[in-house]
């Protein structure tokens, strides 16, 4: 079993606060994430705007071997994107 842990840096602003002028901060937030093991799909979640600013996500899955490799990729409300990717240790 193979243990991921991924710490993603993002606004996730809702759409519903106010900045200081009292104006509303628009709506930004990662909308899909998908996990990959080899480039085979071992996770994929939607996320939404009640998601917190920079998401914490761990998931376990079968098959990972020391030097594999596993990337994660997010896309966000805005059409935005994101990959990371590591080798298993």
């Amino acid at each position: 079993v193979t243990e991921v842990r991924v710490l993603m840096s993002h606004v996730m602003e809702t759409g519903q606060r106010k900045d200081s002028s009292g104006a509303l901060i628009p709506a930004h937030f990662i909308t899909e994430l998908t996990a990959k093991h080899n480039d085979k799909v071992v996770l994929s979640a939607e996320f939404g705007p009640s998601v917190s600013t920079n998401p914490y996500l761990a998931f376990k899955f079968n098959g990972g071997a020391k030097g594999d490799k596993v990337a994660v990729t997010w896309v966000d409300n805005k059409g935005e994107t994101r990959t990371d990717e590591v080798q298993v240790s």
